[in-house]
């Protein structure tokens, strides 16, 4: 898969017996013209332009792919099964025809590769009233999941989300952004693809204005089930709530706004859930930002804040080895997806099958 900040494909090669066991994992870099164009996709594109991204990312997931077996002295008659989410270019679970489009084509994929591959997860929980994400919240519970125990896995991609994961109940929504915003303004003011350990972030304070006006935004008081975008939470997104201020803030100050825009609305989700809380997990690239996970220990009180390391995966393998599980689930014929999160009617199955036969 591809996420948020569309910087690298992520491979996991992955063995499930009771639990996932990540084998191997790399992230393969997509160059910065390519990344460029997929960024720069509108509801105005031509769709000639997505049809050849979607052709072009397809054969770079192969080749991804078969870079990792080889490196992994495997073959593809070693492999049960491809999960491809691909890149997400629209994400629109809202409104009279609600929908989710990735591309990667898994019809080259599966050419390529000489595996089954299964793709185009979102779409059928859409087709049954749901908004086709969170889907990892699914494999979050397959994975980590204790007995008399209330654990929220917290997944900071470009966008975060939570999964309280209790005895009784699974809860999981779109907390809002979780490092786009932060990785736009580095990528704008300081030619970087993100601020490392928050070190930017820190040479800010809080614009408290700012900040109000941000969390005054109807998303964040919005009832799960809830999922958003970078469609939604973008730099036009976040430069009508500067104008409001009006007044001049540095770009310092705004990336430490935004570093604690995150961290609240983290916070603010995980104690909606109205639960106490035993421990929280994080995973994905946010895990690494060590400000980020400093702030968000300050402010969870005593509640214990690990990551997915500690449970055997590291933090940023996890988005891919959930994929994998998905095609697991789909060539078993299981459904995968929790209608208590994505607000689907009912369970299905999910994905799309292509043979390479």
């Amino acid at each position: 898969m591809s996420g948020t900040s569309m910087d690298a494909i992520d491979v996991a090669l992955v063995s499930f017996n009771g639990k996932a066991s990540l084998k191997s994992y790399r992230e393969y870099p997509i160059d910065n013209s390519l990344r460029y164009q997929i960024r720069n996709i509108t509801e105005h594109s031509e769709i000639a332009h997505i049809s050849e991204l979607d052709n072009e990312l397809g054969y770079l997931f192969a080749k991804a792919v078969n870079d990792l077996l080889k490196g992994n002295n495997l073959n593809a008659g070693d492999i049960a099964a491809i999960g491809s989410h691909g890149q997400t270019i629209l994400h629109r679970p809202y409104g009279h025809h609600p929908t989710s489009i990735q591309i990667g084509d898994p019809n080259i994929i599966s050419r390529e590769t000489g595996i089954l591959t299964i793709a185009d997860f979102r779409r059928m929980d859409m087709a049954v009233g749901g908004q086709g994400a969170p889907l990892a919240s699914a494999f979050h519970q397959y994975q980590f999941q204790q007995k008399e125990k209330n654990i929220v896995v917290l997944n900071i991609g470009g966008m975060a989300n939570i999964t309280l994961l209790s005895d009784t109940e699974v809860i999981g929504f779109d907390t809002g952004p979780g490092n786009a915003l932060m990785d736009d303004c580095a990528q704008k003011n300081l030619g970087k693809e993100y601020d490392k350990d928050g070190a930017w972030a820190k040479q800010g304070n809080v614009n408290q204005k700012l900040l109000e006006l941000m969390l005054s935004d109807n998303y964040f008081s919005r009832s799960a089930p809830k999922s958003t975008g970078r469609e939604y939470f973008n730099l036009n997104w976040l430069n009508q709530y500067i104008e409001k201020t009006g007044s001049s803030i540095s770009n310092e100050d705004i990336q430490a706004t935004l570093l604690q825009l995150t961290t609240k609305t983290i916070c603010d989700a995980i104690d909606s859930t109205s639960k106490h809380v035993n421990e929280v997990i994080a995973c994905g690239g946010g895990a690494f930002n060590k400000l980020l996970m400093k702030h968000l220990q300050e402010q969870s009180g005593k509640t214990e804040l690990s990551t997915t390391k500690k449970y055997g995966l590291a933090p940023d393998c996890i988005e891919a080895v959930t994929f994998a599980w998905l095609a697991k689930q789909r060539i078993n014929n299981q459904p995968a997806n929790l209608p208590s999160v994505t607000g689907a009617r009912s369970k299905v199955l999910l994905g799309g099958i292509y043979s390479p036969e």
